[in-house]
C-alpha cells in the first residue's frame, strides 16, 4: 500500500502513469509491484489489473532489463494497462454497441485499430472512436457498406444529442450520412 501513496505522490507532482511506474520500478526493482502500485493508485480494480498485467508480464515484467524502466512504462501506458474504465451510462453503452455492430460490418479491422477502439471503450472517449470509425471505410469484398455507415450515423445521432457536441462529430455526422446514401443507392 506504501508503494500505491507513493504512486499517488507522483501523479500530485504531476507524473504521467508511465513517468510514476518508472519512478517506482527503478527504486524497488520490482516492476510488477510498481505496475500494480500505479494501478492501484489509478483506482484501477484489482480484478482488473491482474487481467491487465497478466497480459503482459512474460513480455515486460518477467525478466526486466536495467535501465528499460521508461520504456517498460512508456509500453505499459500504450498497452491501455493503465487506462481508467469510465462507468458508462446506457446511452454509451447502447453507442458502443452501435460501434460493435459497425466494425462487424466492416468485414476487417487492422489490430491497432481495435486496439485503439478497445481504450477509447474503456476510457469512454466515445467521440475519438466515433471519429476513428467515422474516418475507416469497411471492406469491399466482406464488409457490408449499407450497414456500416447507417449503423455510425444512429451512433453519432446519439453522440450528437449531449447539448453541445464536439463540432467535429457533427461533420463526421454528415459525412456518414452522404456514405449511407450513397452505400444504399443502388
Amino acid at each position: 500500500m506504501r508503494l500505491a501513496l507513493a504512486a499517488r505522490h507522483l501523479f500530485d507532482t504531476g507524473a504521467t502513469p508511465a513517468e510514476a511506474y518508472a519512478a517506482l520500478a527503478r527504486r524497488t526493482r520490482e516492476p510488477l509491484r510498481s505496475a500494480r502500485a500505479v494501478c492501484a493508485a489509478l483506482a484501477i480494480p484489482a480484478t482488473e489489473t491482474d487481467r491487465r498485467l497478466g497480459d503482459c508480464y512474460d513480455a515486460l515484467l518477467a525478466n526486466p532489463r536495467p535501465g528499460s524502466e521508461d520504456d517498460t512504462g512508456e509500453l505499459l501506458e500504450a498497452l491501455g494497462v493503465f487506462d481508467v474504465p469510465k462507468q458508462l451510462d446506457a446511452r454509451e453503452r447502447a453507442i458502443i454497441e452501435l460501434f460493435l455492430t459497425a466494425i462487424d460490418a466492416m468485414g476487417a479491422i487492422r489490430a491497432g485499430h481495435q486496439h485503439g477502439l478497445a481504450r477509447w471503450f474503456t476510457t469512454g472517449n466515445l467521440t475519438a472512436a466515433y471519429l476513428s470509425l467515422a474516418a475507416a471505410r469497411p471492406l469491399p469484398t466482406t464488409g457490408d457498406p449499407e450497414l456500416y455507415w447507417t449503423t455510425l450515423v444512429t451512433a453519432g445521432e446519439l453522440l450528437t444529442a449531449d447539448p453541445a457536441p464536439d463540432v467535429r462529430l457533427r461533420n463526421a455526422l454528415a459525412r456518414c450520412r452522404a456514405r449511407a446514401t450513397h452505400a444504399t443507392t443502388p
